[in-house]
C-alpha cells in the first residue's frame, strides 16, 4: 500500500521488451530508494506498483506485464525520462495522502493547465467508466500523486474531466511540473468508492 505523497524521482535507464512474452523489464535509477528496497519488494513508479527483480547501487530492475503495459503510461517511458518514485507505506507510519494501491485504473490527458497565482490549476480529461468514482473533494492519485479533486465534469456531458489544484511544493517534488496539454498521465481512483459500488451492486442483486 502507499500513500501518494511522492518521496522522491528517478529516472528511466532502460525499457527492454522480454523475447516472446508479452513483457518488459524497465530499469531505472532510484537514489535513495534502493537500499533498503530488496529483491522481490515494491515500489511505485509513476503510481504503478512494482516489483524489483534486480537491484546494483541505484539502479533498479522491475518486471512488467503486458496488462500495465497497455493499462498505464509505462509501455510510452524511454529512457531519461523523469519517474516519480515512492515505496510501500510502513505499518504504522503516516498516511498523509490517501489510500494508494498502486493498482493503476487507466490513463487521463492534461487537458488545461493555468497558473492561478501560488497554485496551477490542471483539468484532466478520463474515460466516463473511470468518472463515476471520481467526487468533488474527493482524493485521485495522478502519476502516483495523491490530490484533492476541486472540480468535476457533470454526468451528463460527453467529455468527462476532474480539476485540482498543485502547490508549488508539489510541482517541482514529482513529474507534474512537465504535464502540459495533450500529456497522458496514470490515474488510479479512490478504492472505497469501487467497493461502495461493487456492495450496491449485490445489494440490489445486479453483479458488476
Amino acid at each position: 500500500m502507499f500513500t501518494g505523497i511522492i518521496t522522491g524521482q528517478g529516472r528511466v535507464e532502460n525499457v527492454a521488451d522480454v523475447p516472446g512474452q508479452d513483457a518488459a523489464v524497465l530499469r531505472i535509477s532510484a537514489p535513495g530508494h534502493a537500499t533498503d528496497l530488496g529483491i522481490g519488494g515494491s515500489i511505485a513508479v509513476n503510481g504503478v506498483c512494482l516489483t524489483a527483480t534486480a537491484i546494483d547501487g541505484d539502479l533498479v530492475d522491475l518486471d512488467v506485464m503486458g496488462e500495465s503495459l497497455r493499462l498505464t503510461t509505462t509501455g510510452a517511458l524511454r529512457p531519461g525520462d523523469p519517474v516519480n518514485l515512492e515505496r510501500c507505506v510502513v505499518a504504522g507510519g503516516r498516511l498523509d495522502g490517501h489510500v494508494v494501491q498502486g493498482h493503476v485504473d487507466g490513463t487521463g490527458t492534461v487537458l488545461e493547465r493555468a497558473d492561478e497565482g501560488n497554485w496551477v490549476r490542471l483539468r484532466f480529461g478520463l474515460p466516463r467508466e473511470l468518472a463515476r468514482y471520481v467526487a468533488r473533494k474527493g482524493s485521485i492519485a495522478v502519476d502516483g500523486v495523491s490530490l484533492t479533486v476541486t472540480a468535476v465534469s457533470g454526468a451528463g456531458e460527453a467529455e468527462q474531466y476532474f480539476e485540482v489544484g498543485v502547490i508549488p511544493t508539489t510541482l517541482r517534488e514529482t513529474v507534474l511540473r512537465a504535464r502540459t496539454p495533450g500529456a497522458a498521465v496514470n490515474l488510479e481512483v479512490d478504492v472505497m468508492a469501487k467497493y461502495a459500488e461493487r456492495l450496491a451492486a449485490f445489494a440490489d442483486g445486479v453483479a458488476r
